[in-house]
């Protein structure tokens, strides 16, 4: 397991960007809400912590995971983010719908930021149950929002150095 011996929560705040002028959206899945927000819970808080201006960040909800690239897109289409943050959690049923769903938003959101040329950051937990997820959402594991956060500033600040 990637994350058996680390915390996702822990970072050199010496080696991120600052975010003073960034924007960025946030596209929340509302399926698995208590540990989508957990997870927006420690995406904003990074944000925050690391110079992003709260009027700064944009929070739009989607039902579920699979809806997230088109979530993305819309705001891409609609606003002036710099980058987006996609949060969604599945956890593996007894069907193969898992598989399916982790498909699709995974080359949906690669796609978008491709055809973006913007950073679109992937905070899908992919479970084999809700206790991993729990660990990962603020739990033994830290929180994932707090991770590709920063990847996101990181990302950002990258583009920016090539341009």
């Amino acid at each position: 397991m990637a994350t058996a011996f680390k915390n996702l929560s822990d970072y050199d705040k010496n080696n991120v960007p600052n975010g003073a002028d960034f924007k960025i959206g946030i596209v929340v899945s509302e399926w698995n809400d208590s540990i989508t927000n957990a997870l927006l819970f420690g995406a904003k808080t990074a944000l925050l912590e690391n110079g992003v201006k709260e009027e700064n960040i944009m929070i739009r909800y989607v039902p579920g995971t699979f809806e997230l690239p088109l979530g993305c897109q819309l705001l891409l289409d609609n606003t002036d983010i710099d980058g987006a943050i996609a949060i969604g959690v599945v956890i593996q049923g007894e069907t193969r719908h898992f598989d399916f769903v982790c498909e699709g938003a995974t080359q949906g959101l690669m796609q978008v930021g491709l055809e973006y040329n913007t950073p679109v950051m992937y905070c899908v937990l992919t479970d084999d149950n809700i206790q991993q997820s729990l660990d990962r959402s603020g739990g033994k594991h830290g929180n994932k929002g707090t991770d590709t956060a920063i990847a996101c500033l990181k990302m950002i600040e990258f583009k920016r150095s090539m341009q």
